[in-house]
């Protein structure tokens, strides 16, 4: 298994849910910190002390340590976000917070010290709190401004230090979690969908701004959308239960169909009348949607299957819902698992949009056991993670036999940190441990995991170590 020699390994987080110092160097709120208990709640009226994400692993005061064991697995790329509050406390400012700016060029130094390019995204599920609140997050078209300036600002200040930027993270999230993808305040069962529609669109004429002015103050970077992905295959040869998986994928591609192409899709017409929904869409946006993204990102943890038949219900555990396939097993949070799918997938958007293609997320959460081997070392014997990564980058692998351009790898949480989905920290993903627990306690020393060896001798390899 031979992988392009330009191939970018690497691992990836997002700000908060590793960085912690929630209110320093004058950081303002984002909607993390008032969601303590993962993606399904509501948020709290101020911080709580049981928010895992207030101090997460504290990456902001120990990144010079992780980098340095990120290079020591020989990183080639390191994926992270920035936190738009820390550059704009409110959001809505004219002018940017110095100390976080200060705080990312910093970051951005220490990994170019070991060679490590970064991939940043603008926004990772961390919308200011004040937008939220003050302004219903994207449902008001004036986040539009707000988020092109805070982009502009970025770019002008790293010109030269990042060429790989993603502008939001799973877009298509926010049909699912309106207020941690979109900042959208209104709680989910009084939201409309004409009202989570109009905001999905404000959103694509954001994106579609930003990556022009990408383009125009860095020519040499290259920026991507990135989308939860998950293939949907019909449980049945059933034609009614493949026009269901149809219509099913339909919803998620309507995201990046508009990104890439550059304009809505024909069967969106469709989608959005049968929905009773009518966007407001000005001319400008519509030429704004015309800057398309050079790159297509997605994360890819599992797949799902859909039904016409009303009586089969959804699993518990795949994210965005869909039917269990009775030929997978799962994680010990109920996600499926199918490395399969990962190359189908990857063959699919390929075929669909003629782009490269970067895998930014993929990885296992599991209770993971920390053990004191006979020599006094501090591990964790975690074969299944090194299976389930084996059996997904070999799929990779195919997918670039099959002649699919893949620009890289970034495995998910390539250090321990707060699970986004359930706020805990007990459900960890790394190559490297970090000793911090739900009941807050820990001394947050690092101790590398045999997948640390193991993905190191990948990386080394280029993938010829894959079994």
């Amino acid at each position: 298994m031979q992988f392009p020699k330009d191939f970018l390994w690497g691992g990836a987080i997002a700000a908060n849910q590793i960085e912690g110092a929630y209110n320093s160097d004058g950081k303002g709120l984002s909607v993390q910190d008032v969601t303590p208990r993962g993606w399904r709640e509501r948020p709290t009226e101020t911080p709580t002390s049981d928010n895992m994400k207030l101090e997460a692993i504290d990456f902001y005061h120990r990144y010079k340590e992780d980098i340095r064991l990120f290079a020591e697995m020989g990183f080639k790329v390191f994926r992270l976000s920035i936190a738009w509050s820390r550059i704009f406390p409110n959001g809505d400012e004219h002018t940017p917070n110095e100390a976080g700016l200060a705080f990312y060029d910093d970051l951005f130094d220490e990994c170019h010290k070991y060679g490590i390019e970064p991939l940043v995204t603008l926004s990772h599920y961390e919308t200011p709190l004040h937008l939220s609140k003050e302004y219903d997050g994207w449902r008001n078209r004036e986040l539009i401004g707000f988020f092109e300036h805070y982009a502009r600002t970025v770019f002008l200040r790293y010109k030269g230090k990042v060429k790989y930027w993603l502008t939001f993270n799973e877009i298509n999230s926010i049909a699912h979690t309106p207020l941690l993808s979109g900042g959208i305040y209104t709680p989910k069962e009084e939201l409309t969908e004409q009202d989570l529609y109009q905001a999905i669109h404000h959103e694509l004429v954001a994106s579609a701004r930003v990556v022009k002015a990408c383009h125009d103050i860095l020519p040499d970077a290259q920026i991507g959308c990135m989308i939860l992905g998950m293939p949907v295959y019909p449980l049945t040869p059933q034609p009614e239960d493949v026009m269901k998986a149809l219509q099913t994928e339909r919803e998620n591609y309507y995201f990046s169909d508009i990104q890439v192409r550059g304009y809505y899709p024909s069967y969106s017409k469709r989608l959005l009348k049968e929905k009773g929904i009518e966007l407001v869409i000005t001319p400008e946006d519509i030429g704004d949607l015309k800057h398309t993204v050079d790159f297509v990102s997605f994360s890819y943890y599992m797949s799902t299957c859909e039904s016409s038949n009303p009586d089969h219900k959804g699993g518990e555990g795949n994210i965005i819902g869909g039917v269990p396939n009775p030929y997978l097993e799962a994680s010990e949070w109920g996600w499926q698992i199918d490395p399969v799918g990962l190359r189908f997938y990857l063959n699919t958007l390929y075929d669909r949009y003629q782009k490269p293609v970067f895998i930014v997320e993929n990885g296992l959460g599991a209770v993971d056991e920390l053990i004191t081997l006979p020599d006094g070392t501090k591990t964790v014997l975690d074969d299944y993670r090194i299976a389930y990564l084996n059996d997904h980058l070999v799929q990779v692998g195919e997918a670039i036999k099959d002649g699919v351009p893949i620009m890289g790898y970034t495995a998910w949480g390539c250090i321990d940190l707060v699970s986004f989905t359930t706020a805990e920290l007990k459900k960890r993903y790394g190559f490297i441990y970090v000793d911090r627990h739900d009941d807050g306690s820990g001394t947050f020393k690092r101790f590398k995991k045999k997948s640390f060896s193991w993905y190191k001798e990948v990386i080394a390899s280029n993938g010829t170590s894959l079994k």
